[in-house]
C-alpha cells in the first residue's frame, strides 16, 4: 500500500495536472474570479442560464455552479477527465447531485446540442486556440441559442497576423487582428464589441450580441466595456479624493492631539504651581500656628508667675 506521504504527493501532482491543463496553475483561482466578476457585473443572476464553452476543470464553473439555481449551468468540455477532476477536487459529487449541472463532451462547437436558450455564453481562452472556421461555426451556433438580450463574452489574442490554419492549436495559440475578429463575427450576423475588461494573461475580451439586442443591453455593455477605462479613472479619482480626506483628517487629528498635549502640559504646570502655592500656604500656616502656640505658651507662663 502507498504511504500517506506518497498519496499526498500523488494528489498534489493530480491537482497540478488538472489545473495546469487549462492555464497557469498559480492563476487558477484568479482567472475563475475574473470571469465570475465579469458576468455578474454584466448582470448574470442566479435565475439565468449559462453556457460555458470549454469549461475544462471548472476553473470558473465551480463558482457558477454554486451561484446559479439548480440545472442552470451548462458546460462543454471534450476531455471528460477534466470535468471529473474538477468535480472531485473543486466541488463534490454531492454538490453536483444537488445543483444538477449539464455537461457534454462535444468537440465540434455544437452549441445547440442542449436544446436550450441561454442568457449568457462564455468562451474564455477558446478563440485563442481556434481556427477561423471554428470561430465562424461557434457564431452560427450561438445565434441558434441566443435570445435578443443574450450576451456572449469571449477572449482571444490580438496579433499583427491572422491565423490561417484549419486546426485547433494547443498548447500553442492563435492570433487575430481586432479588425479580422470583428469581420468574422459581423459576417455571421452578430455584433462584436471590443472591451477593456482586464485579463491576467493578456487576452482581449469581446462581447458578442444579437443584432436585435434591445437598447438597454447595448447601453449596459457599452457602459461596462466601452466605459471600463472611465470606470477605472473614476475609481482612481474616488480613491484619490478619499485619500485626501484621510490625510486632512490625519492633519486635523494631529492638530487636535498637539492642542491636547499643550493643554495637558499647561495643566501639569498649573497643578505644579498650585501644589507650590499650597505648600507655601501650609508652610506659612504651620509657621503662624507655631508662633501662636509660642505666644499662648508664653502668656500661660506669665499668668502662673
Amino acid at each position: 500500500m502507498p504511504s500517506n506521504a506518497n498519496q499526498k504527493n500523488n494528489d498534489e501532482i493530480s491537482m497540478i495536472k488538472y489545473r495546469a491543463t487549462v492555464g497557469p496553475p498559480e492563476n487558477y483561482d484568479l482567472m475563475g474570479a475574473f470571469v465570475f466578476n465579469l458576468l455578474t457585473f454584466l448582470g448574470l443572476r442566479e435565475s439565468h442560464k449559462l453556457l460555458d464553452i470549454g469549461c475544462g476543470s471548472l476553473r470558473g464553473g465551480r463558482l457558477f455552479i454554486i451561484y446559479l439555481l439548480t440545472g442552470n449551468y451548462y458546460g462543454i468540455e471534450p476531455q471528460q477527465w477534466l470535468i471529473d477532476d474538477g468535480i472531485n477536487n473543486e466541488l463534490s459529487k454531492q454538490l453536483v447531485e444537488n445543483k444538477q449541472p449539464h455537461f457534454s463532451n462535444d468537440d465540434n462547437f455544437n452549441l445547440s446540442l442542449f436544446n436550450e436558450q441561454f442568457d449568457y455564453i462564455l468562451a474564455q481562452s477558446i478563440f485563442s486556440h481556434a481556427s477561423e472556421s471554428q470561430i465562424r461555426k461557434s457564431m452560427r451556433e450561438a445565434k441558434k441559442v441566443m435570445k435578443p438580450e443574450s450576451v456572449f463574452v469571449a477572449t482571444f489574442f490580438i496579433g499583427e497576423e491572422n491565423y490561417e490554419g484549419d486546426e485547433w492549436v494547443y498548447p500553442g495559440r492563435t492570433t487575430y487582428t481586432m479588425e479580422k475578429m470583428t469581420q468574422m463575427i459581423e459576417e455571421e450576423g452578430l455584433i462584436c464589441k471590443k472591451t477593456n475588461w482586464p485579463h491576467p494573461h493578456g487576452q482581449t475580451w469581446i462581447a458578442v450580441l444579437m443584432k436585435s439586442a434591445p437598447g438597454n443591453v447595448l447601453k449596459a455593455v457599452d457602459g461596462i466595456f466601452g466605459g471600463t477605462n472611465q470606470l477605472l479613472d473614476n475609481t482612481g479619482k474616488w480613491l484619490k479624493e478619499k485619500n485626501m480626506k484621510i490625510q486632512n483628517e490625519n492633519q486635523k487629528l494631529k492638530k487636535e492631539n498637539s492642542q491636547l498635549q499643550n493643554m495637558l502640559k499647561n495643566s501639569k504646570l498649573n497643578i505644579t504651581k498650585q501644589n507650590t502655592l499650597l505648600a507655601k500656604f501650609f508652610s506659612m500656616s504651620y509657621s503662624i500656628s507655631s508662633r501662636i502656640c509660642d505666644v499662648l505658651s508664653f502668656k500661660k507662663k506669665n499668668n502662673k508667675s
